[in-house]
């Protein structure tokens, strides 16, 4: 099976109809997509009555991936607002427990910051984290290509093998030692995710900048580069089950076109999806 989704479901319009509230986006968006980065995570832990209400209103089969919480990642600036890491990932898991509950939950992903580094302090911290979650299948990211330098490549994808971490796949672009290749290795026989940031080079590094965050996912891939994710994930569902493919770049509502353009190009048409809303001032 091939899942393909966006990261977070309120900022594409174009899928949606006029004047829809935010409150209503996600019913509207289970209609396009059987997945979505739940990565209102990052930010803050949330309420369970939230998880409740997105599991009720999303297709039986519809699959939820969460990003980890800043606070368990390392990109958390200053204290965490809780007592200790184990209150922490406490609070997460028990948040998390209705899409276990509602079988909806696809995976949660730890995407660690350009400073998380290939040293033994941080694959000691990766070790407690996997321990701590338990069961829950875990998809990790990294963003300092240290991990998969020619020293540590193969030992990288050995560990997360070992260590039952889902790989999560990138595509970005290759600017320094903040960005990481496209390491076409599943380290899981069910799943495998695939997140495709854009290419954007010039603005991938620029944090100085006021919009940074807006200009460094603005880019549109173009069809000879999705022809080559097409052949990659062809490839890629030999060795696995469960495909994942989120596209992240958002920044100029590029990220619904790519991912209804993949689907054509995949040829794969979704028939367990939400009823369409339809739009009167259309």
């Amino acid at each position: 099976m091939i899942y393909v989704g966006l990261t977070g479901w309120g900022d594409h319009d174009s899928l949606y109809p006029s004047r829809l509230a935010s409150k209503d986006k996600l019913q509207a968006y289970a209609a396009h997509f059987p997945t979505v980065e739940v990565d209102a995570y990052f930010y803050a832990i949330q309420p369970r009555q939230n998880v409740e209400k997105w599991t009720m209103e999303t297709p039986e089969c519809f699959q939820f991936i969460v990003k980890a919480y800043q606070g368990m990642t390392g990109h958390q600036r200053g204290d965490i607002p809780y007592a200790n890491k184990d209150e922490m990932f406490t609070a997460f898991l028990q948040s998390i427990e209705p899409f276990q509950q509602a079988h909806k939950l696809g995976m949660v992903l730890f995407q660690f910051p350009p400073w998380f580094d290939c040293q033994k302090k941080h694959v000691h911290y990766l070790r407690w984290c996997r321990e701590r979650m338990g069961d829950v299948p875990v998809a990790l990211e990294f963003r300092h290509q240290s991990w998969f330098s020619p020293s540590f490549y193969e030992k990288t994808l050995r560990f997360m093998e070992e260590e039952r971490w889902i790989h999560s796949i990138c595509d970005e672009p290759q600017a320094g030692e903040g960005s990481v290749p496209t390491v076409l290795h599943p380290t899981d026989a069910h799943k495998t995710l695939i997140r495709l940031h854009g290419r954007n080079v010039a603005g991938w590094n620029k944090r100085d900048d006021e919009n940074w965050r807006a200009v460094r996912y603005l880019y549109r891939y173009n069809e000879q580069e999705l022809q080559e994710w097409v052949q990659h994930i062809r490839t890629l569902q030999t060795k696995c089950e469960h495909m994942y493919v989120l596209f992240n770049n958002n920044s100029g509502g590029d990220a619904a076109h790519n991912a209804k353009q993949l689907l054509r190009m995949l040829d794969i048409e979704y028939t367990n999806l939400a009823p369409r809303q339809l739009d009167l001032f259309s």
